[in-house]
């Protein structure tokens, strides 16, 4: 009550000054970032592992001393005292952290041992505890992917119980395919039985690379599997009865697939795909060039169920139970509710419920009267997901939910409170004179104009109109196009705030700057806001009232239109398609520096500092998209790099003068979904700090080598493109024609070219375009040199072409240091002749884990093995690094650069 006395006494005494609200104390969000400081530290092994008693007694220790000063403060301002307590709390918030990283990794329970029976036909008897849905695979064949929980798993006849998590991907076979028989879905709680691929989960070991393995145990799977359709039978269920926990996912499951049934029976396919993830979560039937264009305009919060979409409904369901006069407990109650409900049907994991826990605090804080704490209950929310896992700190997710809202609340806010809020406020009840009372003067002044402005209106309306009728329409005007144009402010001022504070993570965990964020968000979120009600609304309607659900679903289809329309504009820009490689740590301290600065100013008294804490960060985000990365590389040597491709090739070369060749960008044949030249080459790339590459060349137009070229050439727009192959593919022809629409000059290269490339030579040893042999005889061989080291870079050329390159006058030349292994170590390759030519101390094999073709071959790694060359593979070692150039020649591993 003082502080509105004191409020209504200033104004009074001031008129024209600017309504000021004192920033709320936020301790919780204190305690958040104290506790998550521990966390960091904790992980990052600056504090050894020490027994539980002794953090306990620190804790104590902590706790008390805060707690004495606590007790022998006197004063009603704070004193040393009082702040020495406050550092002293969170220094105790601190050591919690710590401690309870520490207990994390000591309480994690080992996985089961399941080596044995690792192999290309295990038996396996499991459960499905998480349902797929049907969708293409290779080769025009489809395939579900399920999770199981294992029963029992066999190998040579001896059958064990054992009980953990299988990521299986269970496809039909061709002649299923022609048969028309379809595949069956698998739903939750069948038991199956079949004969499968049995693999741990690898991650394909680069600098940079997605933890594929983690992520699967985040959701407790330790294996992966794959079989095929006719091989699986269907066991009776058990006669033990479901546990509650059980019935109740049954029963979530079935609800969501009958809710992704009714969408595809509302809209059409291309619509239906689009509004699985953007309204319930699945994004089986979305198109992977779908989800990039989301992703270029910077609105890919949109197409995945995220804290907004949770936003978005709770706001429309809390205004509609406002609006029929339900009170304030029960709208949020209700509210809360539905958003529970939405959570738990979508299934998208730890991002949603964020979103729900930070409503039902925001939802509580405001019942009690404190609108103002949206920061405390942001750190309440943080805290208390930290303590149920620690490790949830590193989670892109989280971090981009809690700067996100952070940002909104601890800076869009409070700029808007003293920017366009009083607007709105001198909007409210334009025609009534004795609101303008509990109004600043500036405000008053404002309604004034616009009252003169309606009488202006008024005249210009038709005379048969009544006068009151005449007034109500003109104040209606004036009002809605101003709102309109302030709600269009609005989204604009937060749309460009939340580019800028989320550039960094932005940039190191997508490496996207989205340039073209701010005016597509503009369009989209308000699209979103009447998309989400009305599409749940028409899935709603369809299940009790089909006819009805027409119209919402009309509005739906829409909507979407005008969201995927602005997303196909804006996204296909030049400008959208701007990728950075992974920030420097200066510039990444320099970022967070920024947004604590402009968190700070924004509790600032005057509008000015406000405003200018924003500066800092927008300049911060303009570095990371602008400035050229720090290159991570060793001048004055030559640089060959095996990336970890699988079963493929992908070398990235670094010349002595610091120009860049990649050749080949590996490939995964017959898979949609998966791209290996944005998902794993260029991860490797940015990492390294390079954004640009000088050149690309394509040793041959097989998938296994070219089929992640198509990204490169996106992402790090090349100025040439080399390429040998004597026969045109399909592939290359597509390659070709988009490299020459991007300005890319292309090279064909032959035997007995030479080109300087940034203080190296290659020397061009094929393919000779008179000869005439098979696709992987044709390969672009190269040898590049520089001072006294080489490497010989084969492609997959057989034997025939390794015969001519050792024979007549071409063995001399080449003759290298390094080998890479040709064809992936295939018995058609590394000929004797050809290892006797070369002479190589060292050697490379770029290939898949236990794939299909059993390379390398046993008979090859002999004959390497008999010529004493020291040889690398990617399955074993991972991305492998060769630097050469002085008298010897370093070898990094992955994880050592």
């Amino acid at each position: 009550m003082a502080s509105l006395h004191h409020k209504r006494a200033s104004r009074s005494a001031a008129p024209d000054a600017p309504i000021y609200t004192a920033p709320a104390r936020a301790p919780m969000l204190l305690a958040g970032l104290a506790y998550s400081v521990g966390i960091i530290f904790s992980s990052l092994s600056l504090a050894a592992w020490r027994p539980a008693a002794l953090w306990l007694a620190a804790i104590l220790s902590v706790g008390v001393a805060a707690a004495i000063f606590l007790r022998n403060s006197r004063k009603a301002s704070p004193t040393w005292r009082d702040r020495s307590a406050a550092w002293l709390l969170l220094l105790c918030f601190t050591l919690l952290g710590a401690f309870a990283m520490q207990l994390r990794g000591a309480d994690r329970e080992p996985a089961p041992d399941t080596s044995p029976f690792l192999s290309d036909s295990t038996e396996i008897a499991a459960r499905v505890v998480r349902e797929g849905y049907i969708r293409p695979g290779s080769f025009g064949a489809v395939r579900q992917v399920v999770e199981l929980e294992t029963e029992s798993l066999a190998r040579n006849g001896v059958s064990t119980a054992l009980v953990t998590g299988i990521r299986a991907s269970i496809s039909e076979r061709k002649r299923d395919v022609e048969s028309g028989r379809p595949m069956r879905l698998y739903q939750y709680g069948d038991r199956l039985h079949f004969y499968g691929k049995l693999r741990e989960p690898r991650n394909y070991r680069n600098p940079g690379a997605f933890d594929y393995r983690a992520w699967l145990q985040g959701r407790d799977i330790t294996l992966t599997a794959s079989a095929q359709d006719d091989t699986v039978t269907v066991l009776p269920p058990l006669p033990v009865p479901l546990t509650l926990p059980q019935r109740i996912e049954s029963t979530r499951q079935s609800v969501h697939r009958a809710i992704i049934a009714k969408v595809h029976e509302l809209w059409p396919p291309e619509q239906a795909g689009l509004l699985d993830a953007m309204v319930i979560g699945e994004d089986a039937f979305l198109d992977r060039d779908e989800r990039v264009n989301f992703q270029r305009s910077g609105t890919y919060h949109v197409l995945v169920v995220s804290g907004m979409n949770v936003a978005i409904l709770s706001f429309v369901v809390f205004a509609l139970l406002r609006r029929v006069r339900a009170s304030n407990l029960l709208a949020s109650v209700l509210t809360l509710i539905l958003a529970v409900s939405f959570a738990y049907l979508t299934a998208a994991g730890a991002s949603i419920w964020r979103a729900t826990l930070m409503l039902a605090l925001y939802l509580a804080t405001r019942l009690l009267f404190r609108e103002s704490s949206q920061l405390n209950a942001l750190g309440t929310a943080a805290l208390g997901l930290l303590v149920l896992d620690p490790a949830i700190l590193f989670d892109p997710g989280f971090q981009l939910t809690f700067l996100s809202v952070l940002a909104i609340a601890g800076m869009g806010l409070p700029i808007l409170e003293r920017t366009t809020a009083p607007i709105r406020a001198g909007l409210r009840h334009l025609s009534a004179i004795g609101y303008d009372s509990a109004l600043p003067a500036r405000v008053v002044q404002f309604r004034l104009d616009l009252r003169l402005l309606s009488d202006r209106l008024q005249r210009a309306l038709p005379p048969m109109i009544p006068p009151a009728k005449r007034s109500h329409i003109a104040h209606g005007l004036i009002t809605s196009s101003l709102n309109f144009a302030l709600g269009l402010a609005d989204v604009l001022f937060i749309s460009a705030l939340m580019q800028a504070a989320l550039g960094l993570p932005m940039a190191w965990y997508f490496h996207r700057a989205t340039v073209v964020g701010m005016p597509a968000n503009a369009l989209v979120v308000p699209l979103t806001e009447i998309l989400m009600p009305a599409a749940c609304a028409a899935v709603a309607l369809g299940f009790v009232w089909p006819l009805a659900a027409k119209l919402p679903a009309l509005l739906t289809s829409w909507c979407l239109l005008g969201i995927t329309g602005t997303v196909h504009t804006l996204g296909s820009l030049r400008p959208a398609d701007l990728r950075v490689a992974t920030p420097d740590h200066g510039l990444a301290l320099a970022a967070v520096g920024a947004f604590a600065a402009a968190l700070l100013l924004a509790r600032a008294r005057r509008l000015s500092l406000r405003s200018l804490g924003l500066l800092p960060l927008a300049l911060a985000a303009l570095a990371i998209a602008l400035l050229p990365p720090h290159r991570n590389w060793l001048p004055g040597t030559l640089e060959v790099t095996a990336i970890d491709v699988g079963q493929g090739d992908a070398l990235f070369i670094i010349s002595p003068e610091g120009q860049t060749l990649l050749l080949d960008a590996g490939g995964s044949p017959g898979q949609s979904t998966f791209d290996m030249g944005e998902d794993v080459v260029s991860p490797y790339l940015w990492s390294r700090g390079f954004d640009r590459l000088d050149a690309i060349a394509v040793s041959h137009g097989h998938e296994d080598h070219l089929g992640g070229m198509t990204a490169v050439l996106h992402n790090f727009r090349p100025r040439e493109l080399w390429f040998g192959a004597a026969v045109e593919t399909p592939l290359l022809i597509r390659l070709a024609s988009d490299a020459r629409a991007r300005g890319v000059t292309i090279y064909p290269r032959k035997a007995g070219d030479v080109v300087a490339f940034g203080g190296a030579q290659f020397m061009v040893l094929a393919p000779d375009l008179a000869v005439d042999g098979t696709t992987n005889d044709e390969s672009l061989v190269m040898r590049a040199s520089y001072r006294n080291s080489s490497v010989l870079l084969p492609g997959d050329a057989e034997r025939g072409e390794e015969y001519r390159i050792a024979g007549a006058g071409v063995g001399q030349s080449a003759a290298a240091t390094l080998l890479k292994v040709a064809h992936h170590g295939s018995k058609t390759s590394t000929t004797p002749e050809l290892l006797a030519a070369v002479h190589p101390q060292l050697a490379v094999i770029s290939v898949g884990l236990h794939n299909t073709y059993g390379h390398p071959r046993d008979e090859v790694l002999q004959r390497l093995q008999t010529a004493h060359i020291r040889t690398w593979r990617t399955d074993l070692h991972g991305g492998v690094s060769f630097v050469m150039g002085g008298d010897q020649t370093s070898v990094h591993t992955a994880g050592e650069r």
